[in-house]
């Protein structure tokens, strides 16, 4: 008996982000390849005219300039057509007021995707939620176009947009000053040092008296003030 069972892939975290081109709201895109040298939030919504999608995009649209001042684009996704989004996006701005925000003009990117076809080669699509509809999925593209995170939420519930940045602005300390990020990291809290290598790092680390912290060999903390943390 044939499988007809439909396999949604996704790419995984330091793979390449997959390229395409698109219509979108803001004209034609090479993805990723415009956006070389920037780091990128490349997510997706379910459906225009839907007001979960609607909240969403006009918070994104108030914190963009927040993303832009981190080096970060935003682009967006969904499978409706571009007169829809066009028309959804008017609508926004000419009669939605929510949460304090009215007025509001979305310049990022929205793509066109009525084929499914990027959707598909990102994952979107989870059959189990919604074979029509692609689901909230948040991917983190870094400067060199790899795959760095990927947050997906289901259909009924909204983002936290202040999460997203505070993800960006953890995955951008780390590579900048090559530590983690321990568990509520939070800007100006302290960092976590990479884990000893070598029995003599590890004892050396102990008897340290330096500015790390160090709980056991595995485990030494240190802190970065917030004033080294770009913060755009």
């Amino acid at each position: 008996m044939e499988n007809t069972e439909q396999i949604t892939s996704m790419p995984r975290i330091g793979d390449k982000a997959p390229s395409f081109t698109a219509v979108t709201t803001q004209g034609n895109i090479n993805f990723p390849a415009d956006y070389s040298g920037k780091w990128v939030i490349l997510f997706s919504h379910p459906a225009d005219f839907t007001p979960v999608c609607t909240s969403e995009f006009m918070t994104f649209a108030k914190m963009e300039p927040e993303f832009e001042a981190l080096n970060c684009k935003l682009v967006g996704l969904s499978v409706d057509g571009l007169y829809s989004h066009i028309a959804w996006l008017r609508t926004i701005k000419e009669k939605i007021e929510f949460n304090g925000m009215k007025n509001i003009e979305v310049n990022f990117p929205l793509i066109e995707d009525i084929t499914m076809e990027v959707a598909k080669k990102y994952g979107m699509i989870q059959p189990g939620e919604s074979s029509t509809k692609a689901v909230r999925a948040v991917f983190f593209i870094d400067p060199n176009g790899t795959i760095r995170a990927i947050i997906y939420y289901p259909l009924s519930m909204g983002r936290n947009f202040q999460e997203l940045k505070r993800a960006l602005i953890a995955m951008q300390t780390a590579d900048k000053h090559a530590i983690a990020t321990p568990a509520d990291w939070e800007p100006g809290k302290d960092v976590i040092v990479p884990t000893a290598g070598s029995c003599g790092v590890a004892k050396e680390r102990m008897d340290n008296k330096s500015e790390m912290t160090c709980h056991d060999w595995f485990f030494c903390t240190k802190p970065l003030p917030k004033e080294k943390i770009d913060l755009g």
